[in-house]
């Protein structure tokens, strides 16, 4: 495998937790924390908070036109995505220990915390909610089947892709038919490091 690839891989793995790490010192900038999952703002920021709140009223009158008229376009998807998310639950739940694959916990990705916000009204608890809901799943199911494609077919591609998922430094290289031929079992089950970069450094934002 190409070594300075993996070595970038990492660097881009570490750099993710010291964002993680930088994002969380806003806990103290605005007046809130998070002890066992649970959000809690001080009570002058929440008294801050409900005076900065904007009344459905005026929420609809300042909207624009044709983003109200788009917004069933947008809900249509809650369908689809609840299904994916339920494939999802039951597909790890058969195939995962079949493979020996780690199952992925739903919980690390779909966080639904932003309705405790006192400054947003009703109707933004419920966009923010089924936003962080819709891309938490999609997140899930990218994890799920990068653990999956680590199971069945972990090469990587010779075309230039804009992202790469979690588990795709562990792929062989396009075209190294000696090493995947080799160690193809080996890899297939290579997924000693998950229990170490799922392990939480500090608390982080949770449903309530």
């Amino acid at each position: 495998m190409n070594e300075k690839i993996d070595t970038l891989l990492e660097k881009m793995s570490l750099l993710e937790k010291e964002i993680l790490r930088e994002l969380q010192k806003k806990e103290l900038e605005f007046f809130y924390e998070v002890r066992q999952g649970k959000i809690r703002f001080t009570e002058e920021a929440r008294a801050r908070h409900k005076m900065l709140v904007k009344r459905f009223s005026t929420y609809i009158r300042e909207s624009r036109f044709w983003t109200i008229v788009t917004g069933p376009v947008i809900w249509a998807g809650i369908l689809p995505i609840a299904i994916l998310d339920l494939f999802m639950v039951v597909y790890q739940s058969i195939c995962f220990p079949v493979y020996g694959i780690p199952k992925v916990k739903r919980g690390d990705y779909i966080r639904l915390d932003r309705r405790h916000l006192a400054y947003l009204n009703w109707a933004e608890k419920l966009n923010c909610e089924y936003c962080g809901y819709a891309n938490g799943v999609l997140a899930c199911a990218t994890e799920i089947a990068a653990r999956t494609e680590q199971y069945w077919c972990p090469i990587k591609h010779a075309l230039r892709m804009k992202s790469m998922h979690s588990r795709y430094r562990h792929f062989f290289e396009y075209g190294d038919a000696e090493h995947y031929r080799q160690q193809i079992e080996t890899v297939r089950r290579s997924f000693e490091d998950i229990g170490k970069s799922e392990a939480p450094e500090t608390a982080a934002p949770a449903s309530t």
